[in-house]
C-alpha cells in the first residue's frame, strides 16, 4: 500500500461550550484537511501532510498531535507567525466558524516550499478547503496538482465567512471548477453546493462536476446521506448510517473523504457505480460515529471502531 499527501490548512479550533455552568472554549486541533490526514491514518492508511504551521506553542501541539497519529510532517513548513484561530459556534450540532490571525499561520505555504519528491511519490493527492482564498497556497497547491502521478482528490469545503462578497465567491466558483476538472473525486456537501451553484438540485450540481471532468462526485447531506455521482450513471442517494445520537457535527464531512482516501490507498478508485455506493455506504458509517463524538480531529474513528459500533 502507498500513501497519501494531503494538501491543506491546520489551525486550533476553539469550540464554544460550558463548564460549571459558565461560558467556555474548549481548544481542538483541527482545519477540513487536517481532519482528513488524521482520518485516513486512524483508518490505516498511510498519509502526509503538507502545509504552513505558526512557530508557538499551538504550532507545537498541532504536530505532536498529527506524529501520534502517524501522520508524517516532511512536507510541513513552519512559518513565523502565530497559530490560527477557528472560533466555533453552534446551532444543534452543526458549528459556525469564525477565523482570527493576520496572516493565517495555515495560508503561507509557496511552491517553493513544495516538496516535489513527496507529492511525486504519492498515490492519492488531496488538496482542498480555505488554503485556496490565498494567492501563494493556492500557487502551492496548483503546483502540486500537477505533478500528482496518482488519484486526485478535492474538497472545496466552502467558509463563506472567508469569502468578500459575490466576487470572490465567483473566483471561488472557478478554482472549483479548474480542481474539479482534474480530480478523480470531488468531495462537497450540501451547504458547498448550495453557496456555489445556488438553486441548483444537489444532483445537477454532482452532474454538472462530472461534465466538468470529475471523475466521481461525493455530495455529502448530512443525517439524509450522500448524492453519489459516479461513471456515466445518474447520481443516485445513498442513505445515512444507521441512526446515530448526533452532539458534534465538526468534521463528519471530512471523514468522510478520510474514509474514501483509505480505501484508494488499499484498493484504488472502484471499477463501477455501485462499488463507489459501497464505499460511501460505509463513508457515511465513519461519519455516523464521528457526530457521537465532540470535536474534528480528536474524533475520527479506527475502522475496528466502526465495524464494532455499526455491526447488527
Amino acid at each position: 500500500m502507498g500513501y497519501a499527501v494531503v494538501l491543506g490548512e491546520a489551525l486550533v479550533d476553539l469550540l464554544d461550550t460550558e463548564c460549571d455552568g459558565v461560558p467556555v472554549y474548549r481548544q481542538a486541533i483541527g482545519g477540513a484537511p487536517l481532519n482528513v490526514a488524521v482520518g485516513v491514518a486512524r483508518l490505516g492508511g498511510a498519509v502526509q501532510f503538507v502545509g504552513s504551521l505558526g512557530d508557538d506553542v499551538l504550532a507545537d501541539r498541532i504536530r505532536a498531535f498529527l506524529a501520534a497519529d502517524g501522520v508524517g510532517l516532511a512536507g510541513a513548513v513552519t512559518v513565523a507567525v502565530p497559530t490560527t484561530l477557528a472560533v466555533a459556534t453552534f446551532s444543534g450540532a452543526e458549528p459556525d466558524f469564525r477565523f482570527y490571525g493576520d496572516p493565517p499561520s495555515y495560508a503561507l505555504l509557496t511552491p517553493e516550499d513544495l516538496d516535489v519528491a513527496l507529492v511525486e511519490g504519492a498515490d492519492v493527492l488531496y488538496c482542498g478547503s480555505i488554503v485556496l482564498l490565498a494567492p501563494a497556497a493556492l500557487a502551492a497547491a496548483r503546483r502540486a496538482w500537477s505533478l500528482a502521478p496518482g488519484l486526485r482528490v478535492f474538497d472545496p469545503n466552502v467558509r463563506p465567512r472567508l469569502l468578500d462578497g459575490p466576487g470572490a465567491l465567483a473566483g471561488l466558483r472557478a478554482v472549483v471548477a479548474e480542481f474539479a476538472a482534474g480530480a478523480h473525486l470531488v468531495k462537497l456537501s450540501a451547504a458547498d453546493a448550495g453557496l456555489l451553484y445556488p438553486n441548483e438540485p444537489v444532483e445537477g450540481v454532482a452532474a454538472y462536476l462530472r461534465e466538468l471532468g470529475a471523475g466521481t462526485v461525493v455530495v455529502t447531506l448530512g443525517a439524509a446521506g450522500a448524492v453519489v455521482a459516479a461513471a456515466d450513471a445518474d447520481p443516485v442517494r445513498v442513505p445515512a448510517a444507521p441512526k446515530v445520537a448526533a452532539i458534534d457535527a465538526t468534521g463528519a464531512g471530512d471523514s468522510v473523504l478520510a474514509a474514501l482516501v483509505a480505501d484508494l490507498l488499499v484498493d484504488g478508485a472502484p471499477a463501477d457505480p455501485g462499488g463507489w455506493n459501497e464505499r460511501v455506504a460505509f463513508a457515511l458509517r465513519v461519519a455516523g460515529l464521528v457526530c457521537e463524538r465532540p470535536g474534528g480531529a480528536v474524533a475520527m474513528p479506527t475502522r475496528a471502531e466502526v465495524l464494532e459500533r455499526f455491526t447488527a
